[in-house]
């Protein structure tokens, strides 16, 4: 079992036009509205790939209430807690020149209340094949070290981790010993004090000390210059692949998508790097957070080249 967490979903509003002028007029081209959140983003990848998952977190207000109502049309399961005020809507620019200009709303407040029912809720869900995906920012009021809570909360009763986050959450979540982390190039950077573009040799080098950590898998994505991936003796590395790009935004929650549905499914290591490599090249050539077709995967999945590294 599956079970995504987004503490700080959205409505994502996506819009296009010809160029953005900043303290002018800008006629909008084309407008899309859908339900969002790194975890949500998650839960709607593995629907589309033939998976389930059962999507918490917390909604607020009509846009929380759209988000649960457009989930259950998707055929995903929601377990979220109901918070006052409203759920955020968050804003993608996309111009013809490719560039993507984001407005993100700051969401409601979490009381300590609201957060232990949450808490409640996960502690139910925990079992040895349950598979808890912990994606993104949290709201006002949640303490940065929740992640780390979390993970102690269900490896009490043998649950897994899949961590996706970044900067303080990420670092402090790492001591508690997720099982999967798909960091990026400039989130690793940023945890590693580098000042610049980190090579491939040090990307490597830092994910084989979060296995020797106990990590038990580390899929570090590089956006053009592909991903690599480090799971106790395994060590590979695989180009992009060559699509039609219309957003990367949705890339990285596609691969953790895929990688939950490749540990769900028991997938060799070979087949999981396949499907995370195609899921995360086919949601580039989506509009907004859209999935790729699981069709569009499976053809993604014979151009993957496989580059071992030890």
């Amino acid at each position: 079992m599956i079970v995504t967490v987004t503490m700080n979903p959205a409505i994502d509003k996506t819009i296009e036009i010809d160029r953005l002028v900043a303290g002018g007029l800008n006629r909008i081209r084309k407008v899309e509205y859908d339900a969002g959140g790194k975890g949500i983003n998650v839960s709607k990848t593995i629907r589309e790939l033939g998976g389930e998952s059962i999507a918490t977190g917390f909604i607020g207000g009509n846009a929380g209430n759209t988000i649960a109502t457009v989930l259950k049309e998707k055929g995903i399961a929601c377990d979220f807690v109901t918070v006052d005020g409203e759920t955020r809507t968050n804003t993608k620019v996309f111009e013809n020149s490719g560039a993507v200009t984001e407005l993100n709303e700051p969401g409601p407040t979490i009381t300590a209340a609201q957060m232990e029912q949450l808490l409640e809720k996960l502690s139910g869900y925990a079992k040895e094949d349950t598979l808890f995906i912990l994606a993104g920012s949290i709201p006002n009021g949640v303490d940065k070290e929740i992640y780390a809570k979390i993970i102690r909360l269900v490896h009490e009763k043998g649950a897994k981790v899949l961590l996706d986050a970044d900067g303080e959450l990420f670092r402090n979540a790492l001591p508690a010993g997720p099982d999967i982390i798909k960091p990026n190039r400039v989130e690793l950077e940023e945890y590693a004090g580098y000042d610049y573009r980190a090579t491939k040799e040090e990307l490597l080098k830092l994910a084989r000390k979060f296995v020797a950590q106990g990590i038990e898998t580390v899929a570090v994505s590089m956006g053009k210059s592909g991903a690599m991936f480090v799971r106790g003796g395994y060590e590979a590395e695989c180009p992009a692949l060559s699509v039609k790009a219309h957003s990367t935004v949705g890339a990285g929650d596609a691969m953790v998508a895929a990688l939950a549905y490749a540990w769900n499914n028991k997938l060799n290591d070979d087949d999981t790097v396949r499907l995370a490599i195609a899921t995360s090249a086919g949601a580039v050539t989506t509009i907004g957070t859209k999935p790729p077709t699981r069709a569009l995967v499976d053809e993604l999945m014979t151009q993957v080249v496989i580059e071992k590294l030890s």
